[in-house]
């Protein structure tokens, strides 16, 4: 996209109430105008540049502070203990009934997805809010990054956003090294924060096993699901 469109679509979904796009589109915008201030030979227009990065930079902390408001603000609504080895505590038993129409956005910060089973258990999670959630368009995720020779991290994101985008839902992907919070943020108000992320379930016995598919009949690691609800984004 040109800069004229990153900054418009930016704008248009600041005003949808779309926060965790917007703020994905007014950093790349930002960067895009640094860039360009620098190699601006004129003095008016270098200034016209500095201007609005001044002005992008100042919505981008807003939406930052309220982004932080709602993850940090709320009560816990619901707390499901897992016991170690028990069964029934599928994602959607879990958290499903959270997931609606008013979803527009999801943030999920899952410190490793790296192994086959973490991928796999992130397609299922995806799948679910997808199916549930009608209005998504935008979903973020904040992961570590697979250092390891041979990794097949970002061939798996890679197909997962071009299927997300067949849907027409932006799939937007961060690497922190330092992370290590786990958490699902819904633009409803929720926040589901489960302990071990959505790593919960032990290896299946066999391919031919209940479990398989339905993970309602997957035994568990032991973990603690807290549900949260906070103010709405817009």
């Amino acid at each position: 996209m040109s800069l004229k469109e990153i900054l418009l679509e930016a704008c248009e979904c600041d005003r949808a109430g779309r926060i965790l796009q917007a703020q994905h589109l007014y950093k790349d915008g930002i960067l895009v105008l640094l860039k360009t201030a620098e190699a601006e030979k004129d003095s008016e227009k270098r200034k016209y540049y500095i201007g609005k990065i001044d002005e992008y930079k100042t919505r981008l902390d807003l939406i930052r502070n309220k982004i932080d408001a709602h993850a940090t603000k709320g009560d816990v609504v619901d707390n499901i203990p897992i016991m170690e080895g028990s069964t029934g505590h599928s994602y959607q038993q879990l958290f499903g009934k959270y997931l609606d129409n008013d979803v527009k956005e999801v943030e999920l910060d899952e410190a490793y997805l790296m192994e086959n089973h973490q991928m796999q258990n992130l397609v299922m999670f995806l799948e679910l809010v997808v199916k549930k959630c009608h209005s998504l368009r935008y979903i973020r995720i904040i992961t570590k990054k697979d250092e390891r020779s041979g990794s097949n991290q970002k061939d798996s994101f890679d197909s997962i956003k071009a299927d997300l985008a067949r849907r027409n839902i932006q799939l937007a992907v961060e690497f922190q090294s330092n992370l290590h919070d786990r958490k699902i943020l819904l633009s409803n108000g929720y926040i589901i924060k489960i302990g071990r992320g959505l790593d919960i379930y032990k290896p299946k016995p066999s391919r031919f096993c209940l479990g398989s598919t339905d993970y309602d009949f997957r035994e568990c690691r032991k973990t603690e699901v807290d549900i949260w609800k906070c103010k709405k984004y817009d």
